[in-house]
């Protein structure tokens, strides 16, 4: 149920040496896009230990995306671990009551800021049609 004056406000986690970086490029490209994301910049988005797919032993490196590399990891099997950690994350929201699609994980390469703009246009579409979190104490 969609509300007319409902502005949703993102919370962007972002990886200084990929997304970050490539956000930054659309700014200084001057690529519009709503301005509702408050951006956190982490050294790297990498899963930390909290939400990694349970194994038996784990030694795969991760990397900052795709196909990019963080200066010190290598990129080898990063998308997989990604979005395992990803589906953990919708899932563990999901039990709590939080609607998962409201969560979205995207690779964003440096050079992508183009796609950046995309992304957060299309989620504040994809939320204004959702409308407010059901979940959020009216004040």
């Amino acid at each position: 149920m969609a509300d007319a004056d409902f502005e949703p406000r993102i919370i962007a986690f972002l990886c200084n040496w990929c997304t970050y970086t490539g956000a930054d490029l659309a700014g200084t490209s001057r690529i519009q896009y709503p301005p509702t994301s408050a951006i956190i910049r982490l050294m790297c988005t990498a899963p930390g230990p909290g939400l990694r797919p349970p194994r038996p032993s784990w030694k795969e490196p991760t990397g900052s995306s795709s196909g990019d590399a963080t200066p010190g990891t290598a990129t080898t099997r990063a998308g997989t671990t990604r979005r395992a950690a990803g589906a953990i994350l919708q899932s563990i929201l999901g039990r709590m009551g939080f609607d998962p699609e409201r969560v979205w994980l995207r690779w964003i390469s440096a050079s992508e800021g183009a796609y950046f703009a995309e992304t957060v246009t299309q989620m504040v579409g994809a939320l204004k049609a959702k409308g407010p979190n059901p979940l959020k104490v009216r004040e």
